[in-house]
């Protein structure tokens, strides 16, 4: 579970959120919608301890933002997947090399690595792609390797920051696609997103960011239907 308890959190010496009380169950999926800007990355850096509260206390994956020490920071951060709007991958590694690469520095015994390695990736349709180089996938391509990276140490929560935010409409329906299949297998995740017809597609629970709050909102699903065009299907 993860609980903010009369949270404060500020950025750059300016109050980004005030009061701020929430509770995540495990194994929901969450949209944090608000436009460019509004405090999305702030509320995620506090998730993985980047940021620490002014006030009142975070709890995630048995820590506590209260009493946790410098050293144990690493240690949370392996219990959480994140994946960024601009994808982050090592260009001069191959796509098993960049995963390979998360289990190594985390002391993963070798002879289990591969095993992991390609888990992940078929879990994106990916594992035929393991020994290409980053720079020869398509941008949805390089945001499912993204994705592999960041289930690979088998985190309890997924934070995705915009993770659609440089990608077109049918791209961005197929990536959440494969965030859903994650969080169907017991995986919390949580999407910061500006996009609000990606949360039509696909409504789950909402929270909306506004006047330093997380409000809890209804975003109808849309009436055209948006989804990707034929051919466009995960896993294909």
């Amino acid at each position: 579970m993860i609980s903010f308890i009369d949270v404060d959190i500020e950025r750059d010496r300016k109050q980004v959120f005030s009061g701020l009380n929430l509770t995540i169950q495990p194994g929901e999926l969450i949209y944090i919608v608000g436009k460019s800007g509004s405090g999305k990355t702030t509320l995620f850096k506090s998730l993985y301890m980047d940021v620490k509260p002014k006030r009142g206390e975070i709890q995630i994956a048995g820590f506590k933002s209260r009493t946790i020490r410098k050293r144990q920071i690493p240690l949370l951060r392996r219990k959480l997947g994140i994946v960024f709007q601009d994808f982050r991958l090592l260009e001069d590694r191959t796509v098993f090399e960049n995963l390979a690469f998360v289990l190594m520095v985390t002391g993963t015994p070798e002879k289990q690595i591969n095993a992991k390695v390609m888990h992940a990736l078929a879990s994106v349709g990916l594992d035929h792609a393991a020994r290409q180089m980053p720079h020869c996938l398509s941008g949805g391509e390089q945001q499912r390797v993204a994705i592999a990276r960041a289930i690979v140490r088998e985190p309890l929560v997924v934070i995705a920051d915009e993770p659609t935010g440089n990608l077109d409409p049918d791209t961005s329906i197929e990536i959440l696609e494969y965030l859903k299949r994650i969080n169907q297998e017991g995986i919390t995740v949580i999407i910061g997103t500006h996009d609000y017809e990606l949360v039509r597609h696909s409504p789950s629970r909402t929270l909306q960011i506004a006047n330093l709050k997380l409000v809890e909102t209804t975003i109808e699903p849309s009436a055209t239907g948006f989804r990707p065009a034929a051919g466009n299907q995960p896993g294909g």
